[in-house]
């Protein structure tokens, strides 16, 4: 896409238009989806001079130009925003709107055009269709050399007719989709060192489910690299909100209780069994609603079917799973998008793959499962582990961390 916005005259005024799109599509709670966008938007511009205004199809921003480029990026990880457009404000009246256009196009290398207009406000004297004409002929008029072509034109030009003021923009950004983060109750992520549970994580996100992110280790046999490089991952996280509480669980005593009095087959599924226990715990302790991980379908022994239902039985909160019903090279492209995937893949291990055992059970029976657990008293060392849990807060500016908690 060609950065028009940069050629022209910069005394004109522009803002960014904001297209809201499946936020559209909501009835009874739409103002409260907007609301929660336009005050995630306000607290990630915070550090901005900006202004904001918003209705019940559009948001606009005043900004000076010098920190545009620098805008555009915080919006660009902001969850609601399906479209935004770099706009000319005109008066609406028909030769406001002509004039600000033969200025625009002046300046503008381009061979051919199509014009397209939106005429929210229906008193305005001429109609879409019959504005397009007459626009595209004052740029005939007024440019040499160029043609219209409305399938595949160089320079797309758009006018958006409005009661107090039009908009004229030849630029689209497509924004992150979804909903505003706030409009679901929180989420705890399970976030390990791997590909899959920071994907999981923006997934939830993206529906609007802010997260807590908790990570399991087994100090000494997890290093503190391994934890540094969640604490990576956090930040990576944290761009699409203001600021992500990681929740570090010592592991340490129960997944040597496990590996020491356990049939090495089933240690992942009772590893597994108590984490969720302690996510149980952590999520009514943290106010979350549900439990986020990066499980997917089969991939792994405790990714079976049968693995999940096993595992699941110990909690009776949903368990959400993003990325179930993705293939790894989808899961992949999607770290690489968000740039988690270069981090993923450094070679520290976490608790979950320091211990693996050679053969675990693809298809375990849950009774097995429970006559292994009968083996030690896990009860004490999970509330120790809820109780004594350290807390980071990973934050998207400068400041990149803070002390434990």
């Amino acid at each position: 896409m060609i950065k028009y916005e940069k050629k022209l005259r910069c005394h004109m005024k522009r803002v960014i238009l904001i297209k809201y799109g499946e936020l559209s599509t909501k009835k009874g709670n739409r103002n409260f989806f907007i609301n929660t966008l336009y005050q995630n938007i306000k607290n990630k511009l915070k550090s901005f001079d900006v202004s904001i205004f918003k209705d019940r199809s559009r948001m606009y921003i005043e900004f000076h130009d010098s920190e545009l480029e620098e805008i555009k990026k915080r919006l660009d990880c902001v969850f609601g925003i399906h479209m935004y457009h770099i706009a000319y404000i005109v008066d609406t009246n028909i030769d406001s709107i002509k004039n600000l256009l033969i200025e625009l196009v002046h300046d503008l290398s381009f061979k051919t055009f199509k014009v397209e207009t939106k005429r929210s406000d229906k008193s305005f004297p001429i109609h879409s269709q019959e504005m397009n004409h007459l626009l595209g002929g004052v740029v005939l008029k007024n440019k040499i050399g160029v043609s219209v072509d409305v399938h595949n034109p160089e320079l797309f030009i758009k006018l958006e007719i409005r009661e107090d003021h039009s908009y004229i923009y030849f630029n689209a950004y497509r924004g992150a989709g979804g909903y505003p983060i706030g409009t679901q109750p929180k989420g705890m992520l399970m976030l390990s060192g791997g590909i899959d549970s920071p994907v999981a994580g923006y997934l939830a996100m993206k529906r609007g489910i802010p997260i807590d992110c908790v990570y399991f280790e087994a100090i000494p046999h997890t290093s503190l690299d391994a934890r540094n490089k969640v604490i990576e991952l956090s930040k990576k996280l944290a761009k699409y909100t203001s600021e992500v509480h990681l929740h570090i669980v010592n592991f340490t005593r129960v997944q040597e209780e496990i590996y020491k009095n356990c049939h090495p087959s089933y240690c992942i599924t009772i590893m597994r069994r108590m984490m969720y226990r302690i996510m149980e715990k952590l999520a009514n302790k943290y106010h979350g609603f549900a439990i986020v991980n990066g499980e997917s379908v089969g991939q792994v022994a405790s990714q079976t079917l049968t693995s999940m239902r096993v595992i699941n039985e110990v909690t009776s909160m949903p368990v959400l799973r993003p990325v179930a019903c993705f293939d790894k090279l989808e899961i992949i492209d999607l770290a690489k998008k968000i740039d988690t995937y270069d981090i993923s893949i450094l070679p520290y291990e976490d608790c979950c793959t320091v211990f693996v055992p050679k053969h675990p059970v693809i298809n375990p029976s849950l009774d097995q499962a429970k006559k292994e657990e009968e083996k030690f008293n896990f009860l004490p060392m999970i509330d120790y582990a809820v109780d004594n849990v350290d807390t980071i807060v990973v934050c998207e500016t400068e400041k990149e961390f803070s002390d434990l908690l």
